[in-house]
C-alpha cells in the first residue's frame, strides 16, 4: 500500500506521516530530506527531482512488497498522479491523505516557532506559504483538520479513517 501525505508546510505533516510509518512498520519517503540532500551536493536546480527520486525509491520499495508512506507537500495534481502512477506500477492499492491546518492564525504560529529536523534545511517563512500555489482537491482523500487539536488526536483520527477504509 502506498500512503501519499499532502499538505502545506506547518499543517502537521510530517509528524503525522512518521506515525504512520511507524504504527504500521512502513518505509518513510520526505521529498524535504531528498530536496535538501540534492541542494547539499551544490544541485541549485532541482524543479521536481526530489519528487521523481522519491517516486523511483516508492516503487522499488512497493514491488518488494513494503508499505511506503510519502510526506511531501504535492501542491500540484501533477505531483499527486505522479505517486498514483507509482502505486498503479507497482500494483498496489493507495490512499491519498491531505493535511490541513485550517486555523490560519494557528497555522502561522506553528509556522513561525518550528524548527527544522533537517540540519541544513532552510524553513520557509509564513508568507512563502501563504503565497505558496496549492491546488484545490477534486479527488477522494482522507482529509485530516489538525486545527486546535493536540497531535495524539490527529493521529488516533487517521487510524480511525484508515479503518474504515480498509472495512469498506
Amino acid at each position: 500500500m502506498l500512503y501519499i501525505f499532502s499538505g502545506l508546510p506547518g499543517t502537521g505533516k510530517t509528524e503525522l506521516s512518521r506515525y504512520l510509518a511507524r504504527h504500521i512498520g512502513a518505509l518513510y519517503l520526505r521529498i524535504d530530506t531528498i530536496e535538501q540532500s540534492l541542494k547539499d551536493q551544490h544541485i541549485k536546480d532541482i524543479y521536481d527531482h526530489g519528487y521523481q527520486i522519491g517516486f523511483a525509491l516508492a516503487l522499488d520499495n512497493l514491488k518488494l512488497g513494503q508499505a511506503v508512506v510519502a510526506d511531501s507537500v504535492n501542491p500540484v495534481i501533477a505531483s499527486r498522479l505522479g505517486w498514483h502512477n507509482v502505486a498503479t506500477k507497482a500494483g498496489v492499492p493507495f490512499v491519498d491523505i491531505e493535511i490541513v491546518c485550517s486555523d490560519e492564525q494557528e497555522h502561522q504560529t506553528r509556522v513561525e516557532n518550528r524548527a527544522s529536523d533537517i540540519a541544513t534545511l532552510k524553513l520557509p517563512r509564513w508568507s512563502d506559504i501563504a503565497q505558496r500555489e496549492y491546488h484545490p482537491w477534486t479527488e477522494s482523500r482522507i482529509l485530516i483538520d489538525t486545527a486546535g487539536r493536540a497531535p495524539e488526536q490527529s493521529k488516533e483520527e487517521l487510524i480511525r479513517a484508515l479503518q474504515l477504509l480498509s472495512s469498506i
